[in-house]
Formats: structure tokens, C-alpha cells, sequence
């Protein structure tokens, strides 16, 4: 794992990894700093294929519900003091979402952060990964770039999501929630700061 922010921090925040990209990818590593800087204690890690490529082992991406017992253990192997919130990037994300309610419900898990969720798979807006986000019961949040391909504000706002799902949507932000500066008027500095302000404005309200 690696970690950032402070370790007597009154909360922690666990984040897996994008489908394409390891936990120290430049977005990723970001992020986490952005979040750190507000407070937060963040702890990354890998599932087994990623980590496997650092070896030149090259292995595609499983199925999201085939690493859900990947995360469990990262939460177990945490073991984190105060209150936990899972997530990720993408499909790091994806997964902490399907098994974010059996964690809630055992006391393990406060909340469910994803950064770019992704809703469908590009260019398939038909193909939805939804169905378990219609009756969360985990408080959510979800941070999303208003011209996301995985899910963009125009086709999010007609899915039926849990009222227990807050959505964080950064101006003309893709999937890495960045800007074109040119056209937005936001730098990818500003999304973070306000993705972070946003993390932690709800982590006060809802955990």
C-alpha cells in the first residue's frame, strides 16, 4: 500500500485502482495528495493483476465481482483506527460499490467514495452498471466530470439512483476529472481542490 496524509488522521480513505492504471498512476497519485491535504489519512493499493504487470506479468482486466474479495482483504490487511471510506478510480470504484453494503453492514465501512464511476462502458450507454446503486444503503459519493464518457450530468441525471448517492460534478471534467482549461475556464488544480473541499464537506454531513 502506500500512504498519504497525516497517520492520526480522524478518518481514513481506502482507494483501489482504475482497470488501466496502477495506484501510483499520476491521477491516482493526485487525487490522493489532493485529499491528504485537506486532512484525510489515504491508503492506495493494487489488485493481483495490476501488481502482477510490475513483475512483466501482462494480464488483461478481470471481471469487477471477481476482485471484490481483493478489497475485502485490503480492508482487513488496513485495519484502520476511526472511520473508513472505501473507493477508487473508475472500476476501483466500481468494485468498492458492490461490496460497500455487506462492509456497512458489518460496521467495517462509513461511506463509498468513487472518483469517474464508470456508469457504462464508452460508446455503450445501454450497457449499465447500476443495478446495485439503486438501493445502496452505504452513504455515497460519487465525484464525476460533466463530459465523462463512462457517464456523463445529461445521461446520470435519467438513471434511478439511491438517495443515498450525492453526486460532485466538475465543470467539463473527463474521466480523470480534468478540464480542457480553454473551454472551462477550470484548471485540473481547481477540480481537485474542489473534489477534495467536496469529500470532506460531505464526509461532515454524512459519516
Amino acid at each position: 500500500m502506500i500512504f498519504d496524509g497525516p497517520s492520526d488522521a480522524w478518518a481514513t480513505i481506502l482507494l483501489a485502482h482504475g482497470a488501466g492504471a496502477p495506484m501510483d498512476s499520476r491521477s491516482m497519485t493526485t487525487a490522493a495528495e489532493a485529499l491528504a491535504l485537506v486532512g484525510f489519512r489515504v491508503a492506495r493499493f493494487e489488485f493481483g493483476y495490476m501488481a502482477a504487470r510490475r513483475s512483466g506479468i501482462r494480464k488483461p482486466p478481470p471481471r469487477a465481482e471477481t476482485v471484490v474479495p481483493e478489497y475485502v482483504a485490503a480492508i482487513d490487511a488496513l485495519n484502520a483506527k476511526g472511520p473508513l471510506i472505501i473507493g477508487g478510480k473508475s472500476m476501483g470504484g466500481r468494485v468498492a460499490s458492490m461490496m460497500a453494503d455487506h462492509a456497512f453492514g458489518e460496521g467495517k465501512i462509513a461511506g463509498l467514495l468513487c472518483l469517474g464511476y464508470p456508469f457504462h462502458p464508452p460508446g455503450k450507454p445501454t450497457q449499465l452498471r447500476t443495478a446495485h446503486l439503486e438501493h445502496l444503503k452505504t452513504p455515497a459519493l460519487i465525484v464525476q466530470g460533466t463530459r465523462d464518457e463512462f457517464g456523463s450530468k445529461e445521461e446520470v441525471a435519467t438513471y434511478a439512483l439511491s438517495d443515498k448517492i450525492e453526486m460532485l460534478w466538475l465543470e467539463d471534467g473527463d474521466h480523470d476529472l480534468k478540464p480542457r482549461k480553454t473551454i472551462s475556464g477550470f484548471s485540473a488544480v481547481d477540480h481537485l481542490k474542489t473534489m477534495a473541499d467536496g469529500v470532506a464537506s460531505w464526509v461532515r454531513r454524512s459519516i
